[in-house]
């Protein structure tokens, strides 16, 4: 069987995730790897998840947890939700929440939803490979997406988007902390965001993943909380917030979330009763209990642990980086955003990294909608224990003046 030849057209901008590929080093105990955006194990609340589902595996509530569920989500859950949304600034309610599996799911139902083939998704430049991926698989083409204006104006965009056989469906980043480069855009540069999709009558996904991971400075208001502001209410609002438990609680129950108007989640409903049913009920209940009971102090504990982290990347990068080289100044979130003297290579530069100094990172080109910036990488602080940190950055340096073009 010639497997090829019977997949649908959009098989062809499947890809594997080079972050996937890069965990399996992981597992190579001399390897130090800044590769994977992934939670410090350590810092798990195991014992709390232990206990909850001890809890609802008991005999009262073992038939609701291992049972089919409404695909909206577990209700307590969406409700806690709910207050949380309310603590930064979003007014909504319990039919404004659904539950996914993970936020990357939210991001595959959203492609799912808006794009047509040829369509066209603003994105920044660069952003989230997980939301490339997600997209991709719908057949769009891409847009730069500048948070600071640039020279495209909305009808450069609408002209673009329809000689290439569509139009604009929406803008996605993540103004918080971004994934890679652990940028944040200020209120202004929001406020700019909402004027264009305003000015192009299209939604605002704010990828929500890393905002309680703030180490310095004043968070600006949300994209969602600035829209409603403006149209008095989320369901007169055009932003898609879309939320996540794994990088504050735990990754592996593969819980998230999307915070929008009622009409949009109801439709995004029925792509989740389609595609999975619902999330799994055992998991909902479970984290329900662990944020209800650890989250106020969980995120602190996390916030205290990775602030030592970010701070050891930065102190080491000063201290071992030749001339150069530059990289950003994140205040919060698990990443730095390397940019290497024009000439480099990160797909090059990491195989002689790890083959010749053990040290692991992801290369930045991924990260470019049009395949651009080849010198360019992603270090991630979250993973590595601090002592490790300064020891990677050495050897990384080490390579890079070797590796001079």
């Amino acid at each position: 069987m010639d497997w090829e030849k019977r997949y649908a057209r959009r098989a062809e901008r499947m890809r594997a995730s080079e972050i996937r590929e890069l965990l399996k080093l992981l597992d190579q105990p001399d390897i130090i790897s800044f590769a994977g955006g992934i939670p410090d194990p350590a810092l798990f609340p195991a014992s709390a998840f232990a206990d909850a589902y001890r809890d609802v595996l008991g005999a009262e509530t073992a038939g609701t947890a291992l049972q089919y569920s409404v695909s909206e989500g577990y209700a307590p859950l969406r409700a806690w939700i709910v207050a949380r949304m309310a603590e930064i600034g979003v007014p909504c309610g319990i039919d404004n929440i659904l539950i996914t599996s993970g936020s990357q799911q939210g991001l595959d139902y959203l492609g799912k939803l808006f794009l047509s083939p040829d369509d066209t998704a603003l994105v920044t430049w660069p952003t989230y490979l997980g939301a490339l991926q997600a997209f991709n698989s719908y057949e769009p083409r891409y847009d730069r997406l500048n948070p600071d204006g640039g020279n495209m104006t909305p009808a450069a965009y609408r002209d673009a988007a329809a000689a290439a056989g569509g139009s604009v469906k929406f803008a996605y980043l993540t103004p918080d902390f971004a994934n890679p480069t652990g940028e944040t855009i200020d209120r202004t540069q929001r406020e700019g965001v909402l004027d264009l999709a305003e000015a192009l009558d299209i939604p605002v996904i704010e990828d929500t993943a890393y905002l309680p991971l703030r180490y310095d400075g004043a968070a600006p208001p949300s994209i969602l909380a600035l829209d409603i502001a403006r149209t008095g209410s989320i369901d007169a609002s055009r932003t898609i917030f879309c939320g996540s438990f794994s990088k504050t609680l735990a990754p592996g129950l593969r819980l998230g979330w999307i915070c929008a108007a009622e009409p949009l989640i109801r439709k995004l409903v029925l792509i989740k009763q389609a595609s999975d049913l619902n999330t799994p009920t055992i998991n909902q209940m479970v984290m329900h209990r662990v944020a209800d009971a650890v989250y106020a102090t969980q995120v602190p504990r996390l916030v205290a642990a990775y602030r030592a982290k970010r701070d050891a990347m930065l102190a080491a990068l000063e201290r071992h980086m030749p001339a150069g080289v530059s990289w950003t100044r994140p205040e919060g979130g698990m990443f730095v955003w390397v940019t290497l003297p024009e000439g480099f290579d990160g797909a090059a530069l990491l195989a002689r990294a790890v083959e010749s100094a053990r040290v692991a990172f992801v290369p930045g080109r991924a990260f470019f909608a049009d395949g651009s910036g080849a010198n360019t990488i992603r270090l991630n602080f979250s993973m590595p224990p601090v002592d490790r940190i300064d020891e990677g950055i050495a050897r990384l340096a080490g390579v890079i003046r070797d590796s001079r073009p």
